[in-house]
């Protein structure tokens, strides 16, 4: 198990810094080659040449690519000191610079909204797992059932309408008609219950839509596994169907699920963005609405990076996950 570990770790290793590579070829490279000048868009189009030249001078934008990599690395993992136009400036690590419209560092702007995108994340998460693997397994077990009909039109629903069509509806409903919710965020710093409660909305809406597919892939799969050797083996040794579903069919069920779930958890820990703006969140999501909008490149970078270090860090868990369900995993 221990040199399982080691080798997902060093493999993790490897593809963050391929990422790191990658986004800084996509933000900084890519528009230097288009012929898009990123100094211009961090001093506005009405700025005079020299102001355009003295930001050049203090982002790097001059030096050699070898030069321009190393600093950024350098920046993420040990912090970064902006000198240029007689202004000298230190951005502690990580650092991703500073954002073209508030100037502040990128940073704190997104550390101060990562606990609202994984707080409606991890929520939603378990909302999804619970239900949509608990309604899969019911179907494939009463397959052809009105409860294996009704829960798959269901499921059907929730994958077909868009997120942003099912928020603005309970929106309406429990907020301006019931008036339940009164749709506003309260921090979880100000009031738990508060908090609580102005998430509920977000949950189900986000968790809606993928307990729906979680359901369809739970039940597409337990029902090619009922069907296997080992489990009619299993039932004819007498064992009781609790302990066959539960103990056999479940563990092999579970595998393409947590491989689904580190994907689509990790995507959301970078920002649901039609959540969060359906709902008002102050997240990532709504940081890099923002910010494409803006045309703010650092925070749109930030947000990129978060991103897939989430998605890398899913994946490792899950990996790990694997070797827990799957002993014939750790050989691999």
């Amino acid at each position: 198990m221990l040199a399982y570990l080691i080798r997902r770790l060093f493999a993790a290793a490897v593809m963050l810094v391929v990422i790191i590579l990658v986004v800084f070829s996509i933000f900084f490279l890519v528009p230097k080659w288009a012929g898009v000048d990123i100094a211009l868009s961090f001093v506005g189009k009405q700025a005079d040449p020299a102001a355009v030249e003295g930001v050049r001078e203090k982002l790097g934008l001059a030096e050699p690519i070898y030069s321009q990599v190393w600093e950024f690395f350098k920046g993420i993992f040990a912090g970064r000191t902006y000198s240029g136009g007689g202004d000298v400036t230190h951005c502690a690590a990580p650092c991703f610079g500073y954002s073209f419209k508030s100037e502040q560092a990128v940073w704190p702007v997104l550390t101060d909204r990562f606990p609202v995108t994984l707080g409606l994340a991890l929520g939603a998460a378990v909302l999804w797992l619970v239900f949509g693997v608990a309604a899969g397994v019911l179907s494939a077990l009463k397959r052809g059932s009105l409860w294996d009909r009704g829960a798959m039109v269901v499921a059907l629903s929730g994958v077909s309408l868009p997120i942003y069509f099912t928020g603005l509806l309970a929106s309406a409903i429990f907020v301006f008609g019931l008036k339940w919710f009164d749709g506003r965020y309260v921090p979880l710093s100000d009031s738990f219950s508060g908090w609580f409660g102005s998430m509920i909305l977000p949950w189900v809406t986000l968790a809606f839509l993928y307990a729906a597919m979680y359901a369809r892939i739970t039940r597409a799969t337990m029902m090619e596994i009922l069907g296997e050797d080992y489990i009619r083996t299993a039932r004819a040794k007498g064992l009781k169907e609790q302990v066959v579903i539960g103990k056999h069919a479940m563990r092999s069920t579970m595998t393409p699920i947590l491989t689904m779930l580190g994907m689509d958890l990790g995507a959301l820990i970078g920002g649901a963005i039609l959540t969060e703006t359906t709902f008002s969140l102050p997240g990532l999501g709504q940081a890099v609405l923002n910010a494409i909008k803006n045309q703010d490149l650092p925070i749109i970078l930030g947000v990129t990076l978060i991103t897939s270090l989430a998605v890398l860090i899913a994946n490792l868990v899950v990996d790990v996950l694997y070797a827990v369900i799957d002993p014939r995993v750790r050989l691999a």
